[in-house]
């Protein structure tokens, strides 16, 4: 289909709730995305491409056709979108695509039934419990949940091997009750993998207060014996969850999320709290995205990393989300668990410190597993992006004007190789052309023209040319640099810096007049007001020293018989006026002759 064809198909869409599946030409699903109102959604990707980003105009542009399937409300097509992620594993998704390492607990239906690790769910009758985490941790947890109910694990099959040999070392140690005895009956053994599978539902508080009971009737009956075997399962129990990472996640009753987009890797980070205390964490490093924002993020990674889940806690914690996720979240996972999961973005108090906490295990985690290379990298590459350029940017050149009303106009050129800031190559200047009055925009043409007029007749100290030329300011500043570029025929792009009201670099803008957001991209953002702040520090310290010396230049003139050479004395012994005026003729006399000396106090001193 033409993109006239695919525009107007989408301009009949229906303004309901649904999921739309773009195709490429061999009928490939490259993207499933979720609507509220499929005509608005849809329709914008066949719009003017200017504003989309460059991963958006990359997907559309290998669009060949697309299907849509409208559903009753929008949590249903967030469950709907996250299935048919899952199965169809779309090029231009965000997407946990990895299961390997996300293994389910099978429970088999026999009358002796037994629990083993796999790595999908099958249609064979058996219950399945998961996905959990990484497969050694999983079998850890599962070899401990047996062990804490004393259920074998050995070989011997049920009911198969009842009677036929003694009881294993296992029974011997007290780690198994001996369900091979002839003596132990179909329904104990049953009862107690019931009580393993609500260990693996997360129902362990349940568990422990029916073991309690059951204890304490024992007590009562006198039947000591068994209440101390009871005993000992619940302090195993108990001592379960806190030991074993994987449980402490299952028994958990708040979940509370941490998401940092770095510069070359991305990483989120679970917190499981129980009862108020920390009891596990789960971290995983993700691609980080170049052009999609923290809220898109998040809301592909807990879709996917809990809508495939039969356990749940009751209560999520994010660190933000785009509007109206919470509440579909909550509804979809609500309706999943069959109970009350509050999905929702702490603003205050202990859950919002706890939240904190989560974003910190987030980040450092991140920042951990990324190299200076790789962070220095993912800047460039993200940076040249967003600017358009066939390669990222190796060297950048940013300029400055400063000056005090009409007088000592100066400017700074910064340089920086990568992201690092190339301080052999910084230059400065004194605005010439320039007398009563600043003119911003003139001054940058006459510092752009001299910086490529140097590099055009072959000084060193000025080459190599930069790949981009940053101007502080905005879109005339740029477009003033620009000027000058095209009149020496240099083809390297001009973008201006644009502020904030707080003096914050917010944005980049060509000669044109577009603007380019950097405010998404942290590492971009953080690269871009490194640069404006370290070109701005570099023209005021000049500006200071200029103007310091035109002060002081202009106090000594005119003094009769102090000529430049004692005026440089003067200055460098002394250092300011102030010290020179507060001087009396023999400090003075110390340093110029004694009639010199004798004129520049009474120049001070004539008045009073």
């Amino acid at each position: 289909m033409t993109r006239e064809e695919l525009k107007e198909k989408a301009n009949d869409l229906p303004l309901l709730p649904g999921v739309y599946l773009m195709m490429d030409r061999s009928g490939k699903v490259i993207y499933v995305g979720k609507a509220k109102k499929l005509k608005n959604r849809v329709s914008q990707y066949f719009q003017d491409s200017a504003a989309h980003t460059v991963k958006t105009r990359q997907m559309v542009s290998q669009v060949d056709h697309f299907d849509t399937i409208i559903v009753t409300s929008e949590f249903e097509a967030l469950v709907l979108e996250n299935s048919l992620i899952k199965r169809h594993s779309p090029k231009y998704n965000i997407l946990l695509k990895d299961d390997k390492g996300y293994p389910f607990v099978r429970l088999s239906k026999e009358p002796y039934p037994r629990f083993s690790l796999v790595s999908r769910i099958a249609n064979d009758g058996a219950r399945y419990f998961g996905p959990f985490g990484g497969r050694y941790e999983t079998r850890q947890a599962l070899d401990a949940v047996l062990a804490a109910l004393r259920l074998p694990t050995c070989s011997r099959r049920f009911p198969r091997d009842i009677g036929l040999e003694r009881p294993c070392l296992n029974f011997h140690m007290g780690r198994c009750d001996g369900f091979c005895r002839p003596e132990l009956t179909a329904e104990s053994y049953n009862s107690r993998i019931q009580q393993a599978c609500q260990l693996l539902e997360g129902r362990s508080k349940q568990l422990l207060l029916e073991m309690t009971a059951d204890m304490e009737a024992e007590a009562e009956a006198l039947r000591f014996e068994q209440a101390a075997q009871l005993r000992d399962r619940i302090q195993a129990i108990t001592a379960l969850g806190k030991k074993q990472t994987v449980i402490a996640g299952l028994c958990a009753d708040t979940d509370i999320w941490g998401l940092h987009l770095g510069s070359g890797k991305c990483c989120y980070a679970v917190l499981h709290v129980e009862n108020g205390s920390l009891v596990g964490r789960e971290t995983a490093l993700v691609a980080s995205p170049m052009e999609e924002a923290g809220e898109e993020l998040l809301s592909a990674l807990t879709a996917q990393y809990y809508l495939p889940r039969a356990i749940l806690p009751h209560e999520i914690l994010l660190p933000f989300a785009a509007e109206g996720y919470c509440e579909n979240l909550t509804e979809a996972l609500t309706k999943r668990a069959g109970r009350k999961v509050w999905v929702h973005v702490p603003q205050r108090g202990e859950k919002a410190e706890l939240r904190a906490m989560a974003q910190r295990n987030a980040m450092e985690e991140a920042e951990r597993a990324t190299t200076a290379e790789e962070r220095s990298a993912y800047t460039l590459q993200a940076l040249g992006k967003l600017m358009s350029l066939p390669v990222p940017p190796k060297r950048m050149e940013s300029f400055d004007i400063s000056n005090t009303g009409k007088s000592d106009i100066v400017a700074s050129m910064v340089v920086y190789s990568g992201t690092r800031p190339l301080k052999s190559a910084y230059r400065r200047f004194r605005i010439q052309s320039l007398e009563g009055h600043p003119d911003d925009y003139a001054s940058m043409k006459e510092v752009l023209c001299r910086r490529l007029q140097r590099a055009a007749d072959g000084d060193e100290k000025f080459l190599p040319l930069p790949d981009v030329f940053l101007i502080d300011g905005g879109e005339t500043h740029a477009r003033a640099a620009r000027e000058v570029t095209e009149a020496f025929g240099v083809e390297t792009p001009v973008f201006g810096m644009v502020k904030d009201d707080r003096h914050r670099t917010r944005a980049l803008v060509t000669p044109e007049g577009r603007e380019i957001g950097i405010v998404n991209n942290q590492a971009v953002f953080t690269l871009i007001g490194q640069i404006q702040e370290e070109t701005h520090r570099f023209a005021i310290t000049y500006h200071h020293e200029s103007h310091a010396k035109s002060t002081m230049r202009s106090a000594l003139d005119d003094i009769p018989g102090v000529g430049p050479k004692r005026r440089e004395a003067l200055r460098k012994q002394f250092g300011t006026i102030r010290a020179i005026r507060e001087a009396d003729v023999e400090t003075l006399a110390a340093v110029v002759p004694r009639s010199a000396a004798e004129a520049v106090w009474k120049h001070f001193h004539e008045k009073q």
